[in-house]
């Protein structure tokens, strides 16, 4: 039986890492106002709050959702260039 390299063993529970603490964004969005209604489109939940930030040459959008739950969500866009 052959054995995968050590690095290869583990990108699958890196990218499962990765995606567990929001590496990846769920949407793009050209402004504030549409990310935050996108957003609370799909997750089916009120806004929040929605702040600016840079990360690495992208603008991403987070968002703070409240779900019919109460569960508080956080959500990535990333801003359209």
């Amino acid at each position: 039986m052959r054995t995968l390299p050590s690095k290869w063993r583990l990108a699958p529970v890196l990218m499962a890492l990765m995606l567990t603490l929001g590496a990846a964004p769920d949407l793009f969005a050209q402004t504030r106002e549409q990310a935050a209604r996108e957003a609370a489109r799909q997750h089916n939940a009120k806004v929040l709050s929605v702040k600016e930030q840079r990360q690495g040459q992208n603008t991403v959008y987070v968002i703070k959702l409240l779900t019919k739950d109460g569960v508080v969500k956080t959500v990535r866009v990333v801003k359209k260039r």
